[in-house]
């Protein structure tokens, strides 16, 4: 009934290893590094691998040097087998092996294959094997493929093979760490921790010919000098990347990794490691497309023929024009009708100098300044567009601004212009305002500047009490001590009671008005205060402060248009108080319907996030869930109800709970979804929902899953390769016809399990094969050389999880950009179980067997030192086996899996359901199951496809009990 692990020394015949696709020249651009870290990746995933190596030959006959790495604490020191295999397949060109001791190591052996050329070999991929015995033909064949590849690309020019040691290079001795970041050769280096001096070994050449004197931005010099203290301190390994600038001034990743050796005999301890070149990083350009599309500005340029060559999000926003626009005359579109602009824009580029001019705009009562900027070596120009309809409301536009008196005073007409572009430019804010946060914003950012004013605070009533929905230039306004929070309630009570706005233009004002409030007031900056009661619909909804600085006074118009304001701002509070509800309740709701927590399982750690979407009652139909089976097994699911909103959330509850009471009986992935199919359909017609049911067995290390018109997992391996099966997906739950196919991974150690629903990859600004490359990309980087859980370090385990959760989401969901669809996303680690913590037999098909078992559990469990547990386990299984000679057949086996629990499995031939039931008084049976209840924290029962199994947990002893 127990497994045995294959690997690539230990394959069952007909094995096949994984074909990982590799780039061509013609559809990717790679440098030299890029071609050799991509396949000693491939290499170590094909042989499942600890790391990779290449090895080039020098100008000295008979030398080979290392010219790449990777691999968790994989380095040019990495303690290798000692007959050099990589020598022997430079010398003979072909497959070389040499095992390795096994002994305090992972590492088994190391691989071997030439890189060849036409002139012969020149170098060798190798990769460090961590499973017993010398890889098979296929696996050897797979592996010179990828040498052939890379070797191809080099030849090809992908990046120039190396050479021998420059001229020039750094003197041996350093007294200061700081040295080996400020010019960084490609080299072993050795920092003796007593003295304080680097010793550089020979020079590491860099197969695509990058120099040796880069030097290391000076930001990342502390943080890298701090991870190696952080090393020595705590006697570990580091890796750690930072940037380099060239001599020409492009960018690129240096790479330094390391680990501490103890000084033997009284000698200071050393920290030896190397420094590795990462690659290039791209031109920034489409940052600055990037900057530049996201201006708060409008730009736009047009070519010497004045047909438009580039429009940013602001200029299409107040032009109305769109993409489809670029390439046609600027003349014939929206902008023809503004008038003075063509003429400007052609006096600019007679003169060669830029103009400005600000212009009314025909689409409304905004005024905008224009800029015209020739282009200095070439015919085409910049124009940049400003709103400045504050500026010239307030005067400050001297005779741009429109409809001024001689003398400078605004006009009447002028001054109710304003005041209707102001109200109703708020109006359209205010009715875009969703919370109450937001209606405090808008009221900040445009009454606040056209008034001079310079605080602004708003309180709410909420019941019988008033508190601050928000506030502005108050740096502490919702933390206020308790007698200041006590005169703004104050306040706000006496000017609620009267329901009459009050202007008060001084503090002498203030004080004869709430005199019990004079220190207060005497002390405070404000020198002038708008207070306006806020109410709705004949309510009292709360009280808004506007606060200035200097004593003013309040004319007519502004007084009228305050009071105006205050009106606009309770409506809009009243309505974002029951959004505000609203909002709360399907909050409550999604987290009722959703975990509240995820399980940390003995096989799996996990980490998820659920994002709703960026409008409406965000609650909708995404949801996940991590439920514990029998054996350690543990099942993983992730679904999507169609649409978003209380139906869908509702719908989405009930499916989960449908899902959790199906998986405790232990049925097989495609018959489950088979049963929620069936709850779908009862639905109705327009009901559809995508699922991904998985079963993870740590002991078989094997992931089943079945599919319901969901994407397939995505695997993540620890050297940072990505596994992402190519399966046929059935359709959504609700419109598929039964039955559902079962698909079979084998997941090697320290494997990450990442589900996602669409709308985690997919968006208005991101198809979903973007999204997708997204996702890998991240993910990738994130999880190299990176172990996310560790049997010393559980929490520590969980909590890069949710770092890696958080780093996924920020990568694919930023705060900028609104989502249309709820998104979901769970992480699981996924831990096998250790072969000497399993242990099975096969018993006799007769009364004998209970005896053989008991016998077996004595001896095992004295192996794992549970003798506590001998005499309990030796009941269970007594009462199982002999349950299976009554009422069942053999085959009978006895399986023993320690864990965080004690489990006890006995396998059958027979599809009987074991039941526990009544026993009279006189029945002389009846007992067992009862027994095995009262003994176990846990039993149950699961079937196979050839029979049954038995099963019962119990708790291990605690240490010093």
């Amino acid at each position: 009934m127990s497994g045995t692990a294959t690997g690539p020394g230990n394959h069952t015949e007909g094995t096949q290893p994984v074909r990982l696709g590799l780039p061509v020249a013609q559809d990717e651009e790679l440098d030299g590094a890029q071609v050799l870290r991509l396949a000693m990746r491939r290499a170590a995933a094909f042989l499942d691998g600890a790391g990779g190596l290449v090895h080039w030959r020098g100008p000295e006959p008979g030398r080979l040097r290392v010219v790449a790495a990777c691999g968790q604490g994989v380095g040019s020191r990495t303690t290798l087998p000692k007959d050099g295999a990589f020598a022997r397949a430079v010398r003979t060109g072909s497959f070389a092996w040499a095992a390795g001791s096994g002994t305090g190591s992972t590492v088994f052996g190391l691989a071997a294959v030439p890189l060849l050329s036409a002139d012969g070999p020149i170098g060798a991929l190798s990769v460090l094997t961590t499973t017993p015995g010398e890889p098979d033909s296929p696996h050897r064949a797979s592996l010179q493929e990828v040498a052939d590849w890379a070797a191809l690309q080099l030849e090809n020019g992908h990046g120039t093979a190396p050479e021998g040691q420059p001229a020039g290079a750094p003197p041996l001795i350093d007294s200061s760490l700081g040295r080996l970041l400020r010019t960084v050769p490609f080299r072993d280096w050795e920092f003796d921790v007593g003295s304080g001096s680097i010793a550089f070994g020979e020079l590491i050449a860099d197969p695509a010919g990058h120099g040796p004197r880069a030097r290391a931005d000076p930001a990342d010099w502390l943080r890298i000098i701090t991870d190696i203290r952080t090393a020595i301190a705590l006697g570990a390994h580091y890796d750690t990347e930072y940037l380099l600038r060239q001599d020409d001034g492009t960018l690129s990743r240096a790479r330094a990794r390391g680990r501490l050796v103890p000084g033997k005999q009284g000698a200071s301890d050393l920290v030896v490691g190397a420094l590795w070149w990462a690659g290039r990083i791209p031109e920034p350009r489409s940052q600055q497309m990037q900057t530049l599309q996201s201006m708060r500005e409008g730009l736009l340029t047009v070519s010497a023929d004045w047909r438009t060559s580039f429009v940013n999000e602001e200029a299409e926003r107040v032009l109305g024009m769109d993409h489809r626009l670029i390439g046609g005359v600027l003349w014939d579109g929206p902008v023809g009708a503004v008038p003075g602009l063509e003429s400007v824009c052609r006096r600019a580029a007679q003169e060669g100098r830029p103009l400005s001019i600000a212009l009314p705009w025909p689409s409304g009562r905004r005024r905008f300044r224009l800029r015209c900027v020739p282009a200095r070596f070439s015919r085409g120009m910049a124009i940049h567009l400003v709103d400045v309809t504050n500026e010239d409301l307030q005067g400050a536009g001297g005779a741009a601004g429109g409809a001024l008196r001689e003398g400078g005073e605004v006009s009447g007409a002028a001054r109710a212009a304003a005041r209707s572009v102001r109200m109703e430019e708020l109006t359209a804010a205010l009715s875009e305002a969703v919370t109450s946060e937001d209606v405090v914003r808008v009221v900040a950012e445009r009454v606040l500047p056209p008034l001079g004013a310079d605080r602004l605070l708003v309180e709410v009533l909420g019941g019988d009490h008033l508190h601050i929905a928000g506030a502005a230039g108050y740096p502490e306004a919702l933390r206020l001590a308790a007698t200041e929070k006590r005169a703004i309630d104050l306040v706000a009570a006496q000017t609620l009671s009267t329901r009459t706005p009050r202007f008060l233009e001084s503090t002498a004002e203030f004080i004869e008005s709430f005199p019990q409030l004079s220190s207060l007031a005497a002390a405070s900056t404000n020198n002038a205060w708008a207070l306006l009661p806020l109410i709705a619909s004949g309510r009292d909804i709360g009280c808004c402060f506007v606060a200035f600085s200097r004593s003013r006074s309040f004319p007519d118009d502004e007084r009228t248009l305050l009071t105006a304001l205050s009106g606009l701002v309770a409506q809009a509070l009243e309505r974002a108080r029951l959004y505000d509800v609203e909002h709360t309740r399907a909050q409550e709701l999604q987290r009722g319907l959703l975990p509240r927590s995820l399980p940390r399982l003995a096989s799996v750690q996990a980490a998820a996030r659920y994002l709703p979407a960026g409008h409406g009652a965000e609650v909708g139909g995404d949801w996940y869930d991590v439920i514990p089976l029998s054996a350690d097994r543990v099942a993983m699911v992730i679904g999507d109800v169609m649409g978003h909103g209380i139906t869908e959330a509702a719908t989405m509850g009930r499916l989960r709970t449908a899902v959790r009471t199906l998986a405790d009986l232990e049925i097989a992935p495609d018959e489950l979804l088979d049963h929620l199919n069936d709850i779908v359909s009862d639905l109705g017609e327009d009901s559809y929902a995508t699922c991904l049911y998985s079963v993870f067995d740590p002991v078989a290390r094997t992931l089943t899953y079945s599919l319901a018109g969901h994407p397939p997992p995505l695997i993540a391996h620890p050297d940072g390769t990505l596994h992402s099966p190519d399966v046929d997906g059935d359709p959504p739950l609700g419109a598929a016809n039964p039955p559902f196919s079962t698909h079979l991974l084998s997941l090697p150690e320290e494997s990450l399990v990442v589900l996602w629903t669409d709308g985690l990859v997919e968006s208005a600004a991101r198809d979903i094969d973007q999204g997708l490359t997204e996702l890998r990309r991240t993910l990738s980087e994130a999880t190299t050389g990176m172990r996310y859980f560790s049997p010393s370090h559980e929490d520590g385990g969980h909590e890069r999880l949710e770092d890696l959760c958080d780093r996924i989401v920020s990568a694919l969901l930023p705060l900028q950009e609104h989502t249309k669809d709820d998104a979901a996303l769970l992480i699981a680690h996924a831990r096998c179980t250790a072969a000497h913590d399993i242990a099975a037999r096969s018993l006799a098909n007769d009364p004998r067997a209970a005896g053989q078992a008991r016998e077996y559990v004595r001896q095992q469990l004295a192996v794992w030192e549970l003798d506590d547990l001998v005499m309990t386990t030796e009941l269970i299984v007594s009462e199982m086996v002999g349950n299976v000679i009554r009422h069942a057949k053999g085959p009978i086996a006895l399986r023993l899996l320690r864990s965080r629990s004690l489990i006890c499995e006995v396998y059958d031939g027979s599809l009987t359901t074991p039941r526990i039931r009544r026993a009279a008084s006189t029945d002389e049976g009846g007992r067992g199951l009862h027994l095995i209840a009262a003994l176990s924290r846990r039993w149950g029962a699961r079937y196979l496809d050839d029979g049954k199994c038995i099963w019962a947990e119990q708790d291990l002893p605690i240490p010093g009990e």
